[in-house]
């Protein structure tokens, strides 16, 4: 059986990541094995993995029936039975060191030596939990944003140890599975997900605190401005969009502005003209200059689709909204 053949998966934690994870895989095709400590967690998974797929059903994002889906995905009382023949093991642990060294430690040596150990962690760096275990060389992170089956993002994040087979293989089955992995090329605490939240994070907090601007405010400006871009662009591309002449133009414009910016927070990261080229050189390779009108008149389109879809559902999300509060 190839690595993207619908196989069989193991969960390691039936919480809302482990439940999320099981909709990712058993959508895919995969015979999907959950297992949990908590026996009243272990309960409660079932209903909470219909309760989803009739949701994504609703909107129309499954391709067979939920009842088809759910059959495919069973929980069992045992990490043994759970592990066993899984070509991939998705721990979905609490965010605990210790709590993850040892469901590890286990893993190795239930699992054989080509199964894939991925850990669901958000901070937590592969090596830290690898450290001092035999089957380090099969672990690695696989971050997913939350849910994964709505956000198909995920940071596949290898130790120096991690064999480049597996981190292949872990990628092959995401990608099959719907996701869009990205690997990490350098072990970083938070990644590269909650790096960037974070950033954002900070800056919202210290506006807030500088009375700069309200909590509501901030997620306005988010909201209404730079998240309707960021739905569909990341922000290399929105800002290469935005100033004619593409990335290059944009950075020596607003380079020294966003210096300064960064300077007040105590954060010393200028884009030297070195990092500069190389991320111009990047997005030219993706986008050449002579079709960046074309690609403007296409983030005009996508945002036009955008508005029209939220003036459709603001009606009933008002709606929605009133009824709560009388409540």
């Amino acid at each position: 059986m190839s690595e993207t053949s619908p196989g069989r998966i193991a969960i390691i934690g039936g919480g809302s990541i482990g439940v999320a994870f099981a909709v990712v895989f058993a959508r895919a095709g995969h015979r999907t094995i959950i297992t949990d400590p908590d026996p009243q967690r272990r309960a409660a998974v079932p209903s909470e993995l219909a309760a989803r797929l009739t949701s994504l059903d609703a909107a129309g994002l499954l391709t067979e029936d939920p009842e088809a889906v759910l059959a495919r995905a069973t929980v069992t009382s045992t990490v043994a039975e759970a592990v066993d023949g899984a070509t991939l093991v998705q721990e979905c642990a609490p965010e605990r060191l210790e709590i993850k060294q040892e469901v590890f430690r286990e893993l190795g040596e239930l699992t054989g030596p080509d199964t894939i150990l991925a850990s669901s962690s958000s901070a937590i760096t592969a090596s830290r939990t690898a450290d001092g275990l035999e089957c380090a060389d099969r672990i690695l992170v696989a971050h997913p944003g939350n849910p994964p089956y709505l956000l198909p993002v995920i940071e596949l994040v290898p130790t120096a140890d991690t064999r480049p087979e597996i981190v292949e293989a872990a990628h092959r089955i995401y990608a099959a599975a719907g996701m869009s992995p990205v690997t990490v090329a350098r072990e970083v605490e938070g990644f590269i997900f909650n790096r960037l939240q974070g950033a954002v994070l900070r800056e919202a907090y210290a506006l807030v605190r500088d009375g700069v601007a309200t909590v509501e405010d901030i997620d306005t400006v988010v909201r209404d401005g730079l998240g309707r871009r960021w739905s569909f662009m990341g922000p290399f591309e929105t800002v290469d969009l935005n100033t004619r002449g593409g990335i290059s133009s944009h950075a020596q414009k607003m380079g020294p502005a966003y210096e300064r910016m960064g300077a007040e927070r105590g954060q010393h990261d200028p884009w030297t003209p070195d990092l500069v080229a190389e991320v111009n050189h990047q997005r030219r390779a993706l986008l050449p200059l002579d079709q960046w009108e074309d690609r403007v008149a296409w983030r005009d389109q996508r945002l036009i689709e955008l508005a029209q879809t939220l003036t459709r559902t603001a009606p009933s999300i008002s709606r929605k909204s009133e009824h709560d509060n009388d409540n």
